[in-house]
């Protein structure tokens, strides 16, 4: 089993980051391919940068599919042209917003998000509305902090998502907490070991969901909203 994780903003540390993240959780056999889509924004804050994002996306989109890869992880919590993403593969494509919360809602009958700036709590809030579970969702949060923060050394970013994980718990009354942004792969299973609180991973989830929908033969629908965009 092939999947590809594809990281659409342009920082190379981030997507070799995510790429550790997925191969962490990924099982014996899986073949991890990353890619970075080289010419889009250096990170993906706004419907700006999704919108620039995009066409650098659906080119390593094609070229994973025609790799041979069975499933494709988009690996920005924005799930940016993730509809897009679908009409042009075969297998299955998977965004981290839609596995992490959906992974949340299994585990805990409420939750919230932490994500990075406030610019992208709408945006977030906007896509757990599309998937239903606006009922599960207490709050999305923001430890206002560029994403590119999170590639710094020495920054102080992860005391700051710390400390709105544990507001979380205590202000929402949330159950469990998904990490926004995919530059916060490599702390979710130390953050949720010191928080006391099950902190979920986009990227770990969209990984596992990818492994089951691939193993179970399950390929993207053809028929309708997704069917291969037409030629003109």
């Amino acid at each position: 089993m092939k999947l590809t994780i594809i990281n659409p903003n342009s920082t190379t540390a981030m997507t070799t980051k995510i790429a550790a993240a997925a191969r962490a959780v990924a099982a014996d056999g899986v073949e991890i391919e990353s890619r970075t889509a080289s010419g889009a924004p250096a990170s993906i804050e706004g419907h700006y940068d999704e919108i620039m994002c995009a066409p650098h996306l659906l080119r390593e989109v094609a070229e994973a599919e025609a790799g041979g890869a069975d499933a494709i992880i988009v690996a920005c919590f924005d799930d940016p042209a993730i509809g897009a993403c679908r009409e042009i593969a075969t297998g299955p494509v998977i965004g981290l917003c839609e596995a992490g919360i959906k992974a949340a809602s299994m585990i805990a009958t409420s939750f919230s998000i932490v994500t990075t700036l406030p610019r992208s709590v709408p945006l977030i809030e906007h896509l757990v509305r599309g998937y239903g579970l606006s009922h599960q969702c207490r709050r999305v949060r923001c430890a206002s902090i560029p994403v590119l923060a999170l590639e710094e050394p020495g920054s102080n970013a992860r005391s700051l998502i710390r400390d709105e994980i544990l507001k979380a718990a205590k202000e929402d009354g949330a159950e469990a907490v998904v990490l926004g942004c995919a530059g916060m792969a490599d702390l979710a299973r130390e953050l949720s070991v010191e928080t006391g609180i099950p902190v979920i991973d986009g990227v770990a989830a969209a990984t596992k969901f990818a492994e089951a929908l691939v193993g179970a033969r399950i390929l993207t629908s053809k028929i309708g909203a997704y069917a291969t965009p037409r030629r003109k």
